[in-house]
């Protein structure tokens, strides 16, 4: 899982399809030179990757997920070159190749003005103040987080079921609705994963459900390399 920065994401609501597609570019291109990468795997890779932009309380939360098969193809094409088992790349290097890669095209959009910078980041216009957030984005670990393999094809699917298609929030999770709030379950990660009800007013239930709208047409899901 690719994840951006808290500091990122607001840059991400007023630029969706700019910032989201970087966000496939950076974290595809990450995988697919680390894998080739001789040192590493020294495979051609194949992978899926699916764009989620919510928390479990609907908190704005931009993060790729990716399924990725455990090993790809010989550089001449002739052979399936499998990787270690439970290993598949170094996590940090990701990290920081997608946090660079990242940066590159972030900057590169602000040179080309395709970067729509208004009230709290209206400051970032200005190409010192840019250039300083950039660098201080540089310094920070960013998050990439992987799993351990699945057990097989049908746990496979149960994942692709679970993710592909999911929206920010499904009704089983809802316990009830009224003229004046919403009361949801959800899971607190920070504490093992201990399901917990929230109530929002309607107008910040709204608000918040509002910031996962993707751009007209945008592909949310996304296939890479030899798939």
């Amino acid at each position: 899982m690719f994840t951006l920065p808290a500091d990122i994401a607001p840059l991400a609501l007023q630029n969706k399809r700019e910032i989201y597609s970087l966000l496939f570019r950076a974290a595809s291109e990450t995988l697919r030179q680390l894998a080739a990468d001789q040192r590493h795997l020294g495979a051609e890779i194949g992978f899926l990757a699916i764009l989620h932009t919510w928390g479990q309380t609907l908190i704005h939360h931009p993060h790729l997920h990716c399924v990725i098969p455990g090993g790809g193809l010989s550089p001449d094409g002739s052979s399936w070159m499998a990787c270690r088992e439970n290993f598949f790349l170094p996590v940090r290097v990701l990290s920081r190749l997608f946090r660079g890669k990242f940066l590159h095209g972030l900057r590169t959009a602000f040179r080309n003005v395709t970067l729509q910078l208004h009230g709290s980041l209206a400051e970032l216009n200005n190409p010192d103040q840019f250039s300083e957030f950039c660098s201080k984005m540089s310094e920070e670990e960013w998050v990439v987080y992987a799993k351990p393999p699945f057990g097989g094809p049908e746990q496979v699917l149960k994942y692709l079921a679970r993710y592909t298609h999911r929206v920010a929030i499904s009704n089983r999770r809802i316990v009830s609705v009224d003229a004046d709030s919403v009361t949801f379950r959800y899971k607190d990660y920070a504490r093992g994963n201990t399901l917990r009800t929230m109530k929002l007013t309607s107008v910040e239930f709204i608000r918040r459900f509002l910031l996962h709208v993707l751009p007209n047409g945008f592909m949310r899901i996304r296939h890479y390399g030899l798939l």
